[in-house]
């Protein structure tokens, strides 16, 4: 069975894991294809994308690795490390596996507008001032103090996930919370946002 597959492009090579993969057989398998590679790549620094299987941070930390004892250029992974947020499994087993993701890497500065079809994951923090609107899931590995909008097209099912809340409002589909800061003095650490019965529940996982 073949574990991955390396697809050469002009702006950067894919290196792609199948799903179901062992760590020690794509260990394996890299070992195998990398001399190769690296042959082809000579003098260029055309950058790496990692994708397919979602990864530990140490499976990461040894593909990434392994990759620069042959090539010196600069790799990414299309999916977070991982930061042990279990709001975050929660919202990758609902709806994002029909959603196209985007990821944003960065904190997202007061006044500024983000906007996707599909799923979000904001590599940062939110800000307050800022907003981001997804019609369909969003995932936020920082803070939560601005705006978020998930499901904006009418997807009730559609989550938001944060390392940490402290926002005054948060939307899902055309259901808006208002945040009572007598209710909730401090900021919800993992916070798991979701609709029950057509209301907002917002979680602490």
């Amino acid at each position: 069975m073949r574990n991955i597959s390396i697809n050469l492009k002009k702006k950067e090579n894919i290196i792609k894991i199948e799903e179901n993969a062992e760590q020690k057989n794509i260990i394996n398998e890299l070992n195998g294809k990398l001399p190769n590679l690296k042959r082809l790549y000579k003098d260029e620094k055309t950058p790496i994308r990692v994708t397919g299987k979602a990864l530990k941070n140490s499976e990461m930390d040894e593909i990434e690795n392994l990759i620069k004892k042959y090539l010196d250029v600069e790799i990414r992974f299309d999916l977070p490390k991982e930061l042990g947020l279990s709001g975050i499994v929660k919202t990758f087993n609902q709806t994002i596996k029909t959603s196209e993701t985007r990821f944003y890497k960065g904190s997202i500065r007061s006044g500024k507008k983000l906007e996707a079809e599909g799923s979000i994951v904001v590599l940062g923090d939110v800000n307050s001032g800022a907003e981001i609107v997804a019609t369909d899931n969003i995932v936020v590995l920082g803070s939560l103090r601005g705006l978020a909008h998930a499901g904006a097209k009418g997807n009730k099912e559609a989550v938001v996930s944060a390392g940490s809340f402290d926002a005054v409002q948060i939307r899902i589909a055309n259901i808006i919370k208002e945040i009572d800061r007598e209710e909730q003095e401090t900021q919800i650490t993992h916070a798991y946002i979701h609709v029950v019965d057509d209301k907002i529940v917002i979680e602490e996982c």
